[in-house]
């Protein structure tokens, strides 16, 4: 049982330590030279039914599955401020995790549909109980954007169900029956899905629970939102991309478009904000767009781009929140114009903010640039000069990310900012964790590429019958 005081917060941290450690233990028994689904298990569910307890992981999930289980760390090291209710937000963000790590390792949909649903609940109240000013109209906004959503790829599911002889929920036998429904049928399963995945990613226009979310949500709760939440999305909507070959086809110029208006939207309404947490969340719409722009190349190099980027991204929004997180709790204030010169005074936190946004904007070294150069390669292979719209979308970032680190850390000082006390041990160690995974698959992605080659490149061959 938790009990309400610091016992809640180090049994929750005893608990997603001992799922990070599973998690690298899985990781290291890996072998991404085998093009399969590893450490398999399916137990039936419900005969009638065809369902199963199928779980199995390639290279794709375990890589989300080890995003997640860090950053669930992360946010459970920044919750020192949470003094309320303890015992029921560490209950939840448990919860959270573990409904998030079994829709990246379900191998059944209606498995995977329960993992999907299963997450509402803890936002919900997490949101809800301890969030901001108006936190009840941003929980019931998520709540419903991401049901009415879901809706429409259950109804996906159903079409399938009842299309295959043998009425089984399996992603595999699922995937084998969807490849061989006629064009229109497919195209029809596939914006379904598309709806479904979209409201979660979030792409445009189904982005509009996202910024009120964030902005109202606990500063831990939004490192999870941005950095696995948005990325169950983008891996759904990867592997329905796998088993619906003819509707990817007849779509890809509607997923390049949305994609290339999804960035650029999302970065010029960024650059606009004065909310340092409102900036990150639109910067977050902008930045799963190079997701879906490389998921619609359909080729090896822009798929390998999309999968790094959720890397990427899930690595920079969640050091990102985390920071303006906790500088919040020192200043009450998120006003990007209340702040100056806080070089002087927290130097450990401008070192990592400014890493932070310099690999948002993708520059060499980071995470991010692997992504991107991926994402323009595979989108120039498959698109020609049309990918330079995603060039100008990384400008846009460039432009406010400068404009961030430069009203941030420069400028006269005040009174108010000499007061803001640095990152103390914890905090810089949940920051610097982040921020050594960002430099490290920067400088040296071979581990990171090899371990989802195998699946990206089985991904590609459904959707396209080869590799183009």
């Amino acid at each position: 049982m938790f009990r309400d005081g610091n016992e809640s917060r180090a049994i929750a941290l005893l608990f997603s330590m001992l799922t990070i450690a599973v998690a690298l233990v899985l990781l290291y028994q890996f072998d991404s030279s085998i093009n399969q689904l590893q450490f398999s298990e399916s137990v039936v569910w419900n005969a009638r039914m065809g369902t199963s307890y199928a779980v199995g992981i390639d290279g794709i999930s375990l890589s989300m599955v080890l995003l997640a289980t860090l950053l669930v760390l992360v946010a459970i090291l920044a919750s020192a401020e949470i003094k309320e209710r303890r015992r029921g937000y560490y209950a939840l963000i448990l919860v959270l995790e573990t409904a998030m790590v079994g829709v990246f390792v379900a191998q059944d949909w209606a498995l995977f549909y329960v993992f999907w649903e299963m997450t509402l609940i803890p936002l919900f109240f997490l949101i809800d109980r301890w969030g901001g000013r108006k936190r009840s109209m941003a929980a019931l906004n998520f709540v419903l954007y991401t049901m009415g959503g879901s809706v429409f790829m259950l109804v996906s599911l159903l079409v399938l169900f009842d299309a295959m002889p043998d009425h089984s929920f399996s992603m595999a036998a699922m995937a084998e029956t969807a490849r061989t429904l006629p064009s229109s049928t497919q195209i029809f399963l596939f914006l379904g899905f598309l709806i479904g995945f979209g409201v979660k990613m979030p792409i445009f226009p189904l982005h509009g629970w996202l910024p009120l979310a964030h902005v109202e949500a606990p500063a831990p709760i939004s490192i999870l939102l941005s950095g696995i939440l948005l990325k169950m999305g983008a891996y759904g909507l990867i592997r329905v991309s796998s088993i619906l070959p003819a509707a990817v086809s007849e779509l890809q110029y509607l997923l390049m478009s949305l994609a290339l208006f999804g960035l650029i939207y999302g970065g010029l309404l960024a650059w606009r904000q004065s909310d340092l947490k409102s900036m990150i969340a639109y910067s977050s719409v902008s930045h799963m767009g190079i997701v879906l722009f490389g998921i619609s190349t359909l080729n090896t190099t822009g798929m390998t781009g999309a999968v790094v980027q959720m890397i990427a991204h899930g690595l920079v929004a969640g050091t990102l929140f985390l920071l303006i997180g906790l500088l919040y709790q020192r200043t009450h204030t998120r006003n990007i114009n209340d702040y100056r010169s806080l070089t002087r005074v927290a130097p450990r936190f401008t070192l990592f903010t400014t890493i932070a946004f310099v690999a948002a904007v993708g520059i060499p070294g980071t995470a991010g640039f692997i992504a991107e150069f991926h994402a323009i390669v595979g989108g120039f292979q498959s698109w020609g000069w049309i990918t330079a719209l995603l060039s100008l979308g990384v400008i846009i970032s460039a432009a406010y990310a400068i404009r961030t680190i430069g009203i941030l850390f420069t400028g006269p000082s005040s009174s108010r900012m000499a007061q803001v006390k640095d990152l103390n041990f914890s905090e810089s160690i949940a920051a610097g964790m982040l921020v050594l995974l960002i430099l490290w698959i920067g400088l040296y992605p071979i581990p990171t590429l090899e371990l989802i080659g195998n699946s990206v490149q089985s991904t590609i061959t459904a959707a396209v019958g080869g590799v183009r």
